[in-house]
């Protein structure tokens, strides 16, 4: 494997080679399965097609008519008994945050060991994608969007400094915009991030009776955020993001990731005037370990019937259970 977009590298090929029609051209042949990249001549239409037997069965109707994106399941002549399923994308000036996209997704199939579980994750990818090409044409992520994500951001950028990281691992924990559990979480831990700007900064709220639950885990973080938000002072989401794409600019790898995962959290650089004048002051910040009393509802003391449990904490009355920012780090890192 290159340690650049390769997907990116094999559109520019196909796209100077000029073959009338689709062709496709092989991903990597280290890679037990059958990836492609395609593209197809004169219309541009960049793509990417996985192979699979006759005997996987998919429904690919609910992919009909979209604006963006051109699903198909076409034969498979290289192989007996195969069919392809390709994707693709059918405006070029969306073509670099599509291939962001693409890698990001081909990354986390081949680790994969069956055809089967290839396909479900390319087709639960296709239906999140679904929503966010829709979004393409919207206004932008709401102010309280925006300012969620600022704050998952302002974590982010503090995770990817820490000595001896590793940025593709550090942002493969980044699972909020997954609408995850929590915002950050490895192997045995998970840090959620709240972010205020309320008059009650002190005031956060939870989502469910899972967020602050630690059962399956070894180690829990709140990360209390409280920002001011105003029309001239601070930083603006547009530029927190340039900072990281800065940190980010020699790991091409880590840079695609980060952008496929703005793109799934809804942030489309082509709306960044709608973000422009909207500045966020950092007013405090604190982390929490989540453990013993630590106020909060956990699942298993909820009674029958009882679920989508909301509530909110004071972290006023939570001064105990505060930890130092150096701690988490120390505490993240041996886990």
């Amino acid at each position: 494997m290159t340690n650049t977009n390769h997907i990116l590298e094999l559109w520019e090929t196909l796209e100077e080679e000029k073959s009338v029609g689709l062709v496709k051209r092989l991903y990597s042949s280290d890679v037990p399965f059958h990836i492609y990249g395609t593209f197809q001549y004169p219309e541009r239409y960049y793509g990417v097609a996985f192979t699979f037997s006759n005997d996987i069965r998919i429904d690919i109707s609910s992919f009909d008519n979209l604006r963006e994106l051109k699903v198909m399941l076409l034969a498979d002549t290289t192989f007996v008994n195969s069919r392809l399923l390709i994707i693709q994308l059918l405006y070029p000036n969306s073509r670099d945050i599509f291939a962001s996209l693409c890698e990001n997704l081909i990354q986390s199939i081949i680790k994969l060991n069956t055809e089967q579980k290839i396909i479900r994750t390319v087709v639960n990818q296709l239906e999140k994608w679904k929503t966010l090409f829709e979004k393409n044409n919207s206004t932008g992520l709401t102010p309280a969007e925006q300012q969620g994500l600022f704050g998952e951001l302002y974590f982010l950028q503090k995770f990817l400094v820490q000595p001896d990281t590793a940025l593709c691992d550090v942002l493969h924990t980044w699972v909020g915009i997954d609408k995850a559990l929590r915002d950050f979480q490895g192997n045995s831990w998970a840090v959620e991030v709240k972010t205020t700007s309320t008059n009650n900064p002190q005031k956060v709220t939870i989502n469910s009776e899972r967020q602050l639950d630690d059962s399956l885990l070894e180690k829990l973080f709140l990360f209390h955020f409280s920002v001011e938000a105003s029309n001239g002072n601070g930083l603006t989401l547009c530029q927190k993001i340039a900072a990281i794409r800065e940190m980010l600019e020699n790991d091409t790898p880590a840079l695609s990731l980060f952008n496929a995962k703005l793109f799934e959290a809804g942030y489309l650089d082509k709306h960044e005037p709608f973000y422009q004048d909207r500045f966020y002051q950092v007013r405090n910040e604190n982390y929490y370990k989540i453990e013993n009393e630590f106020p909060r509802i956990k699942e298993n003391e909820l009674r029958g019937g009882v679920s989508d449990v909301k509530y909110s904490i004071i972290l006023a009355m939570c001064n105990e259970f505060l930890i130092s920012e150096n701690q988490v780090f120390s505490i993240i890192k041996e886990l």
